[in-house]
């Protein structure tokens, strides 16, 4: 029998990608006893079924979300229905720690063990931390058993909380088969360096003109270089609920030369694809996070990444790192970050061969004939090691 998981949520491409690919060669080596936990000296992992998102109880769930607030997390919810564990990523936010206890205590009468996956350790989109502390010491203190997504996420979640958990990489974000076919018909230009910033609807976590201003100067230095910046309408457009004038002002008096500025609403997956696709590189503008799927979807389509040195990004598989200091911006080290990235770039361009024999062992994701295999197996891997945590926790192990 397959193991019932109540996934909170089970929509959201992360969880999608917690599956065994796709693949005719998966099942093949399964049956020939070459799966991943059998390889690893285990039987074949045991099936697990996702049980879909009910509909969310909102009338206006956010874009990107349609699953938001999640009906599960309900002592209603958990008697009323048939799963055998419970597994939250994310969307507890909605919860207050009363709540949660409320929720666990529903999952603790019927018997069913929870499981969490920590993503974030600092929510982005909340300026203060303290909601989401209360929620996580609730969340570490009742969960059977714990994943992370990074060696120093796992280590942060030891020091604070007196929990061992479990690293299972992120997945890839871009589907299987449009990796391959981005690999064949790569969009970016080798006439360019192209640098994004995208800054979205300006979450809590999002810096604007200081770190574009950082960026631009870098990039001065830098023939042929372009700063590409991406911005929702709700931002840009005066009528917009999130407008920041300050903002918009000091990018249309930016040379258009320099920079490409694009406002548009909220991307579709197959026009972010596009974006990060024509990247050569894209830096995140965080002052604060722990780990982030962006970079997953970028390592996808063979675009580096620009992260800060905070959360977890550098131990996640980030390319390059700037600083942030008590006083703001480190904007020499983001200086030293757009260079390197832009010499790579220059690098790869003029020898790819070398350049891909230097990164597939550490970086995969810059070699084109490695990335597609690359995900796959770690996907795979990815795939069978959730299934053991689903049957140890249900073993009470």
């Amino acid at each position: 029998m397959s193991i019932r998981v109540a996934s909170v949520p089970a929509s959201h491409v992360y969880i999608r990608h917690l599956g065994h690919p796709p693949d005719p060669d998966l099942a093949t080596g399964l049956e020939a006893g070459h799966g991943a936990g059998h390889a690893a000296g285990h039987g074949p992992p045991a099936p697990v079924h996702r049980l879909p998102d009910p509909p969310s109880p909102s009338e206006n769930p956010p874009t990107g979300a349609p699953w938001w607030p999640p009906a599960m997390l309900d002592a209603a919810w958990i008697k009323a229905h048939e799963f055998d564990l419970m597994h939250i990523h994310f969307g507890f936010d909605a919860q207050t720690p009363e709540q949660l206890h409320e929720v666990f205590d529903a999952l603790d009468a019927r018997g069913r063990p929870l499981v969490y996956t920590a993503h974030d350790l600092w929510n982005p989109h909340h300026e203060d931390p303290t909601l989401h502390d209360s929620q996580l010491e609730v969340i570490f203190a009742r969960a059977r058993v714990v994943i992370t997504l990074s060696e120093q996420a796992a280590e942060e979640i030891a020091r604070r909380w007196g929990v061992k958990a479990q690293v299972i990489p992120h997945p890839h974000v871009v589907d299987l088969d449009l990796i391959g076919g981005y690999t064949e018909k790569p969009r970016r230009r080798s006439d360019e360096f192209r640098l994004g910033i995208h800054l979205k609807s300006l979450r809590a976590n999002m810096v604007g003109v200081e770190v574009l201003a950082a960026a631009i100067e870098a990039l001065r230095e830098i023939p042929r270089a372009v700063l590409q910046v991406d911005l929702h309408r709700d931002v840009f457009e005066t009528s917009g609920a999130r407008h920041d004038a300050e903002l918009v002002g000091w990018l249309q008096r930016q040379d258009p030369e320099l920079v490409d500025l694009k406002v548009h609403d909220f991307y579709t997956d197959a026009e972010l694809f596009d974006y990060l696709s024509g990247l050569h590189t894209s830096l995140l503008p965080y002052r604060f996070g722990t780990h982030s799927g962006w970079m997953e979807a970028a390592h996808d389509l063979g675009t580096t990444v620009i992260a800060p040195d905070v959360g977890c990004y550098s131990s996640q598989g980030a390319d390059f790192l700037y600083r942030w200091q008590s006083g703001g911006l480190d904007a020499p080290s983001l200086h030293r970050a757009v260079h390197a990235a832009a010499e790579q770039a220059a690098r790869q361009a003029a020898e790819p061969a070398a350049g891909q024999a230097a990164g597939q062992a550490v970086r995969p994701w810059l070699t084109p004939e490695a990335r597609l295999h690359w995900r796959r197996e770690q996907r795979r891997a990815i795939a069978a090691a959730h299934a053991e945590v689903y049957a140890r926790a249900l073993s009470g192990s």
